[in-house]
């Protein structure tokens, strides 16, 4: 690998829910056109290996024999430091969002340390807002005047972006991010005491963290400082359940006293 490239050993292509073999097939010759090998491919409608084989000729035979198997988006990006997602939609909770080329730069420093994921929704209606919460930050390739992209064509245009991103400048190593298993874990945790402790509320809490998935996306949090993140949800926890076991006890102690 070059310093100045993407690490295309760390990015995988993830196709979520693809519906027809012959795309996931002319997404693995997409792929291997252009260097990349890893592919996954998460609860497809149909899977037909055939079908798949045909498409991919024997030009993406390896990347096929290779394919890895997934029931869930979560499962198919949890070791991930940074998950890109794939929009067409653009506004509400698909405000950020870069083009090809700059995501592909941004990728040089990152791929060095972390596993990368790129992920293509459904081809009749792409990510939905639930799975784009998943993602660290979301592509669009522009279109003119029809914005939707057969699915093959989109992972052809990623992939190209990837091979030929380059970079003069020294250095810029990202480190080792936090996995997307490490952040929804914290995400899950730091729900469940701000809703106990009535900081959001508990009818909609998606609202408010949907917010703070954004602010710490921006962070590029590392493992060590989920943890510790984690660690204090724990110690708030902890207090503000001995504060009120405490007032119980004093509670009963004054009833008993004044009987």
């Amino acid at each position: 690998m070059s310093p100045g490239r993407v690490n295309r050993e760390k990015v995988r292509i993830v196709l979520h829910r693809p519906r027809f073999p012959e795309n996931i097939g002319a997404a693995a010759r997409a792929m291997r056109n252009m260097g990349l090998r890893r592919l996954a491919v998460v609860a497809p409608e149909n899977f037909i290996e055939a079908r798949v084989r045909m498409m991919a000729t024997h030009v993406a035979g390896d990347v096929v024999d290779a394919i890895a198997r997934f029931d869930s988006l979560a499962e198919a990006v949890a070791d991930c430091g940074y998950v890109v997602g794939t929009t067409a939609r653009l506004g509400g909770e698909r405000q950020a969002v870069v083009s090809p080329p700059v995501m592909a730069q941004r990728l040089i420093a990152i791929s060095r340390e972390n596993e990368v994921a790129l992920v293509f929704g459904p081809e009749d209606r792409g990510l939905t807002n639930q799975e784009i919460r998943l993602c660290h930050a979301l592509v669009n390739i522009p279109t003119d005047a029809f914005s939707s992209l057969n699915l093959a064509q989109a992972v052809m245009v990623m992939c190209y972006e990837v091979f030929t991103a380059r970079t003069t400048k020294e250095g810029g190593s990202s480190p080792r991010l936090a996995t997307r298993h490490e952040l929804d874990g914290m995400y899950a945790t730091l729900r469940d005491i701000l809703v106990r402790i009535s900081y959001i509320n508990p009818e909609n809490p998606d609202y408010w963290m949907n917010r703070l998935r954004r602010f710490f996306t921006r962070m590029q949090l590392r493992a060590r400082e989920v943890s510790i993140i984690r660690g204090i949800i724990r110690q708030v926890e902890w207090y503000a359940r001995k504060n009120f076991e405490d007032g119980l006890k004093e509670g009963r102690r004054q009833a008993a006293g004044e009987e």
